[in-house]
């Protein structure tokens, strides 16, 4: 059944989906978290890296520059030359020259950058040094920070290779004017910046490292997660199943009482579900849909519970009123059944079992594709079983005939493709020929003394005659002998004693004729006539004393025939001979 497996796997497909999402998600977070904490520390370190050089610069400020002695490396700076003390000697005659921070820190940077392969210096729109002179990107940088008097950041590829670039403005402070001064700048004014080139290889391999890491422990937890829920699955399936099998349980229970009530409904609603499935295997259906069909077929016939005894179980004919009684099952089994959702697929199924190809059917009058192509198998499938069953009020047919009526039908009762199909499989069905609504158990008896039986004398009555005699069913019960006893003047003893003695004189008569034979049918008829029907040749001479000594006194008197079964085919061609 498609809702029974469906359902959990729908759920956990949903689950498995959104699982993978959430982790697939969790693996960019964490790269994107990693590549970004790459950044991160990159800037921080560019931060640090700036508020070194910014403190070393405002302690040189503060001390109005620092006199180092000249070198080959260190020479007398030509840009501070403007300053008269630029260079002193000292008391053991040693030259020194005075460095600004800029120079400082220009020589710290290239000590810094071998180190660290940090790129860094001080460059300004208005530059002492030409060599610090601005690149394109700290270009624009100091155009924006001279506005915003905010550092700048952002990521670029140098030469092939990605850098962070991190510009922090020079604020223009009082001790800044001593070499600063005569370029018009005042206290305030951001006179450049210091820019920091950090390469980013390092911290991207650290992050990968990081990621990778990450993703190893989510990819973990994420078959964690599907053995989760792949056991969910599982657990959740076999509690569904243990509910369906409850269900079923009941279900069939229900199908049980009907069962008990009718014998005939049991084997009927399995010959219907195993011709069903044959069908609808021919026809190329999958197998879930083929197990629906068999439940389906399986549970028709469930609204039956609620059809009255005296309708249900009646053997013979049904009348209009009857028929439309019984009609009713179909509505009753669909509404029982949609109740329950594991069934509600298969009550769909049975709620067209009894509607026509062509629109003459019930309930509904649907016809053609209005009508499920399931339901089309099963109303063929139940027709055949029908043709092919000995009832009451009519006999069975031969396989080839029911196939044969099936082809006739085609496209006015039954679909036609579901009829092709039904021909292939169900031409070579073997049918039990014990299958019939004749009377075996205590029970099934009972039953037909509940419509067969004379209220009056607990013989079987006329209507009962009839079935025996006609079609056959002479044979099944292996009678050979009929024997017609005539009870006369009966009217006048009932005119002179009453109804109520005539009918306990019966009722002793009739019961008497029940003891005369074993392994007989005693039907009362007409009245005041009785039929027995034997396996063996019976005597009435012999059991004459008896008889009359029942009526006795009674003026009614009796007389009889005896006939060969073979020559009486239904009661027309008994009333003949009596």
């Amino acid at each position: 059944m498609d809702y029974k497996i469906g359902f959990i796997n729908k759920i956990a497909y949903s689950a498995i989906f959104v699982w993978s999402i959430f982790m697939l998600g969790a693996i960019l977070m964490s790269r994107y978290h990693n590549y970004n904490y790459a950044d991160k520390l990159a800037q921080n370190e560019a931060i640090v890296s700036v508020k070194k050089d910014l403190a070393y610069r405002s302690w040189i400020a503060k001390q109005g520059g620092v006199y180092v002695p000249t070198s080959n490396k260190i020479l007398p700076n030509q840009y501070l030359s403007h300053i008269a003390n630029r260079d002193i000697n000292t008391t053991n005659n040693q030259e020194l020259t005075l460095v600004n921070p800029a120079y400082i820190l220009s020589e710290i940077m290239k000590e810094y950058t071998e180190i660290y392969k940090t790129k860094g210096h001080i460059t300004s729109r208005k530059l002492l040094n030409p060599n610090n002179k601005a690149d394109i990107w700290e270009e624009k940088a100091l155009e924006k920070v001279e506005v915003t008097k905010e550092p700048l950041s952002t990521k670029e590829i140098i030469n092939g290779k990605e850098y962070f670039r991190y510009l922090q403005p020079l604020i223009t402070q009082k001790s800044c004017l001593k070499c600063h001064g005569h370029q018009g700048y005042k206290v305030g004014d951001v006179r450049g910046g210091v820019s920091i080139s950090i390469p980013m290889e390092e911290y991207y391999k650290k992050a990968l490292t990081h990621s990778l890491i990450n993703e190893v422990a989510i990819c973990i937890l994420y078959l964690f997660g599907m053995l989760i829920i792949l056991f969910a699955r599982i657990k959740a399936k076999n509690i569904l199943d243990n509910k369906i099998k409850n269900y079923e349980q009941h279900i069939f229970s229900l199908v049980n009482i009907i069962e008990k009530r009718d014998a005939y409904t049991a084997g009927h609603t399995q010959r219907v579900a195993k011709y069903a499935k044959l069908i609808a295997k021919e026809m190329g259906f999958l197998e879930d849909q083929i197990d629906d069909i068999y439940r389906a077929c399986m549970l028709h016939d469930i609204g039956k519970i609620s059809i009255p005894d005296s309708i249900l179980l009646k053997p013979g004919k049904l009348t209009p009123l009857e028929y439309e009684i019984i009609k009713e099952h179909v509505s009753i089994s669909y509404e029982l059944l949609s109740s329950v959702d594991i069934y509600k697929d298969i009550a769909e199924i049975i709620r067209y079992h009894h509607e026509r190809y062509d629109g003459s059917g019930y309930p509904n009058g649907l016809k053609e594709d209005e009508i499920p192509l399931m339901s089309h198998i099963m109303i063929v499938a139940d027709a055949f079983d029908a043709m092919t069953t000995n009832r009451i009020y009519k006999s069975k047919k031969s396989v080839a005939l029911a196939i044969k009526e099936l082809q006739n039908l085609s496209g006015k009762y039954f679909h036609q493709d579901v009829v092709n199909s039904a021909v292939i499989v169900l031409s070579d069905i073997e049918v039990d020929n014990d299958i019939t609504q004749t009377p075996r158990t205590k029970i099934e008896k009972e039953r037909f003394s509940y419509f067969y039986k004379d209220q009056i004398t607990q013989v079987y009555n006329k209507n009962y005659l009839e079935f025996v005699l006609a079609s056959d069913y002479s044979h099944e019960f292996g009678v050979k002998y009929i024997n017609s006893i005539y009870l006369h003047n009966f009217t006048q003893y009932n005119r002179v004693h009453g109804w109520g003695k005539g009918d306990t004189l019966l009722r002793e008569f009739a019961q008497t004729l029940n003891t005369i034979s074993y392994d007989k049918l005693v039907f009362r008829v007409y009245g005041d006539d009785f039929v027995i029907l034997n396996r063996e040749s019976l005597s009435i001479d012999k059991h004459l004393p008896i008889l009359n000594k029942i009526l006795e006194d009674t003026g009614v008197t009796l007389s009889y025939k005896s006939f060969d079964i073979h020559t009486i085919t239904n009661l027309e061609s008994l009333e003949t001979v009596l």
